[in-house]
């Protein structure tokens, strides 16, 4: 890469820092988002308090801080792949990527904005998901290295999720149809050790959670939060917490070798009389 390449690229990825800002601010101005982001929250914090009182089978340790990691790990997960997918089929459709193409590295300043900003709102989502969670789940390990290692993890599930969720809105015909990405990752939620102990299912099931980020984001968050003795019920009996990197790390690797390629596919196919087309129709569905 020269040094002329090197530069127009930094700069794009600076800009896409300032756009992926200025798009929360935006975001949370709109009451339906606000209401989406506060309520995922508060309905895992009412679960915890009904759980309050219980514990892990066998156990003494309360079952609200046992399960609270995971769902932390979920929110960054969900935050990550459901949201960006979205938008990238609602871009396509009002001309967004058509200007972000006309643009040098546009698309890899695109990309690093929706990853600033989802990375925004869903840390919004996790700092009200762990606030009012704290006071009934006292039993976790809360130090700095706890908080350095939620950081990192929150940071890697981004970066390995929302490039992801990029490259599967682009494969979508409309907003309309992100719903189905909804749907495979709750059934992805089955197998990935966020409600229960992965160690616990058929193999086959195990190789399946292993996969995908779900299993690794949610590991990440109980090694941080957990107590050490709480490693026995995971596989080998360790947190895995290298492992869980690496394989973090390639679902980023391939995700961000991916997406830019495909947004400059897609945005290649879209033109303003296509764009305008697919304004008409949405507007004639009355959205």
């Amino acid at each position: 890469m020269t040094t002329n390449a090197f530069v127009a690229r930094r700069e794009a990825v600076l800009a896409g820092f300032s756009r992926g800002w200025i798009e929360t601010r935006h975001m949370l101005t709109d009451t339906a988002s606000v209401i989406w982001y506060v309520a995922v929250p508060v309905i895992f914090a009412i679960v915890l308090l009904v759980m309050r009182g219980n514990t892990v089978p066998g156990t003494e340790f309360a079952l609200g801080a046992m399960v609270l990691p995971s769902l932390v790990g979920m929110s960054i997960a969900f935050g990550g792949l459901l949201g960006p997918a979205g938008t990238i089929a609602a871009d396509r459709e009002d001309g967004t990527l058509l200007r972000a193409k006309a643009t040098p590295n546009g698309m890899v300043g695109y990309l690093v904005g929706k990853i600033v900003m989802f990375a925004l709102t869903t840390l919004v989502s996790v700092v009200l998901l762990v606030i009012p969670a704290l006071t009934v789940a006292d039993e976790l390990q809360l130090d700095p290295s706890t908080w350095l290692l939620l950081a990192l993890v929150f940071i890697v599930g981004m970066v390995s999720t929302v490039p992801i969720s990029v490259v599967l809105g682009s494969l979508m015909k409309s907003a309309a149809q992100t719903g189905l990405l909804f749907l495979a990752s709750m059934l992805l939620i089955v197998p990935s050790g966020i409600f229960y102990p992965i160690t616990a299912m058929p193999m086959w099931l195990q190789f399946v959670g292993q996969s995908f980020p779900f299993y690794w984001l949610g590991l990440g968050a109980r090694s941080a939060m957990l107590p050490e003795a709480m490693a026995a019920v995971e596989i080998g009996g360790s947190w895995r917490t290298f492992e869980m990197f690496v394989v973090l790390g390639v679902w980023a690797v391939i995700g961000m070798a991916l997406a830019p390629m495909v947004l400059r596919r897609m945005a290649r196919r879209q033109s303003g009389a296509a764009v305008e087309a697919a304004r008409e129709r949405v507007m004639s569905k009355g959205y």
